[in-house]
């Protein structure tokens, strides 16, 4: 291994996930990178998870564990990134896995390419359902479009230091993508593993299809959370939505007049009005 090891803090917000947070734990303890530590939030249980988390903590000295009144995910990840001392951080939800390499192959690239803001991999999906998840390619635009990045990528502590952190606000869904539009912009590398090394628990009603369920309320929580870089990728973005919405001409054209009168308004140039293309997409993507 390298001289300098870098260490990852693993993140990890659990709120009664008993039945399956030792699978997750398990799958942490068998990284072949071994400079790690993980930092459990217990996010107001009513099961048995802080005893699960209690008992990893005995036996293994790189896992802490701590409580806190429930108030979301955002929250319980934010509380464990202040508990954290590594240089990098890798979220993780307490039912979900990891494969043994992830860190290390993650980790190998950022060494190997340090301009590299954000690493992540192929992912699959397990429980209820068993495929192949197919994630769109990255590039900012596609980010501002939709959510194209799980939240179990890997990322500096420092360039999260620069972002508001996880929005606690956000405690129906989408937090994640929420926080990648904070963390990165239309200049940042972002690099896939082309290896699928994070495997995503689908159960029958989760936090995932509750989002799905409110998509609109979401999305446009998403935008006014960040007008700035909405504002600036106006054009990248409906360009995405060109290429992949079955959209007329007619449409299109209607989409490009209406940005075009909204980058001459006064409103765009002070940062308002910036959602109103975007009500469209919204109204399409629901």
């Amino acid at each position: 291994m390298a001289t300098t090891d870098f260490m990852v803090s693993i993140i990890i917000p659990a709120y009664n996930c008993a039945p399956y947070l030792g699978e997750t734990l398990d799958s942490v303890l068998r990284q072949t990178y071994t400079e790690w530590e993980c930092i459990i939030v217990d996010d107001g249980s009513t099961d048995n998870t802080f005893a699960v988390a209690d008992s990893y903590c005995s036996k293994h000295p790189n896992i802490a564990c701590y409580r806190q009144e429930n108030s979301g995910p955002s929250a319980a990840r934010n509380n464990a990134i202040a508990h954290s001392s590594g240089e990098f951080l890798l979220p993780l939800d307490g039912d979900d896995i990891i494969s043994d390499t992830y860190l290390e192959k993650a980790i190998r690239h950022f060494r190997e390419h340090p301009e590299t803001k954000l690493v992540y991999c192929q992912a699959d999906t397990f429980g209820n359902v068993s495929e192949s998840w197919e994630l769109p390619p990255y590039s900012f635009a596609e980010l501002l479009f939709t959510n194209c990045i799980f939240c179990t990528a890997l990322f500096r502590r420092e360039d999260f230091d620069k972002t508001p952190g996880f929005d606690t606000k956000m405690k129906e869904g989408l937090e994640d993508w929420d926080f990648w539009i904070s963390l990165l912009g239309p200049d940042d590398i972002v690099y896939q593993i082309p290896e699928t090394l994070f495997h995503y628990r689908i159960h029958g009603v989760s936090r995932t299809t509750r989002a799905a369920e409110n998509s609109k309320k979401l999305w446009k929580q998403v935008s006014a959370n960040h007008i700035d870089k909405y504002r600036d990728n106006i054009a990248d973005v409906l360009d995405v939505f060109r290429h992949k919405m079955n959209a007329s001409d007619e449409y299109i054209t209607h989409l490009e007049t209406e940005l075009a009168q909204l980058r001459s308004s006064r409103a765009y140039k002070i940062g308002k009005a910036i959602t109103s293309p975007f009500k469209h997409l919204r109204q399409i993507k629901s």
